[in-house]
């Protein structure tokens, strides 16, 4: 098969950057609603997944640079309808910490299928690479929202 053109290889990197500005923009949700309780347990925590997403774009928008293309902005359609759901969610349910992690988990398994989806395609081998390494990072915060969910759930 053959590897996609550079205009090709720049969208597939701008759908991850907006993929990680909607984690970003998840989790900052996710962080307000957080109360007082359980902040200071899960916070840190929360804070550490959105400096991830920045620092996955970094990489992501070096690579758009790379390969002479315009870096993506904002968030999808997609995570706008997403927070919205998790505000009206939260109203309805109260914002818990086990609810705040289920939107987490939710959020996760959402960024998990876009980097399924993106190395379907034929990559570059550098994109590929920093794909896979970004994917096994989002993979383990997915793990370790859901061993969180169950230690607030017995609580």
């Amino acid at each position: 098969m053959e590897t996609l053109s550079n205009e090709k290889q720049v969208a597939v990197l701008n759908d991850l950057i907006q993929v990680n500005n909607d984690r970003r923009a998840g989790y900052d949700k996710a962080i307000s609603e957080l109360n007082d309780k359980d902040a200071g347990e899960l916070e840190p925590f929360l804070r550490r997944i959105v400096n991830d997403s920045i620092d996955y774009n970094t990489e992501l928008e070096k690579l758009v640079s790379l390969y002479e293309g315009k870096t993506a902005e904002g968030t999808s359609g997609a995570g706008k309808v997403y927070r919205a759901w998790m505000e009206l969610k939260a109203l309805l349910t109260g914002s818990d910490s086990v609810t705040i992690l289920e939107s987490c988990e939710t959020v996760e398994a959402t960024a998990i299928r876009a980097y399924n989806e993106v190395l379907e395609e034929e990559l570059g081998s550098d994109i590929r690479r920093l794909v896979k390494a970004q994917k096994s990072g989002i993979v383990q915060a997915f793990e370790d929202i859901r061993n969180l969910r169950n230690v607030f759930n017995r609580k």
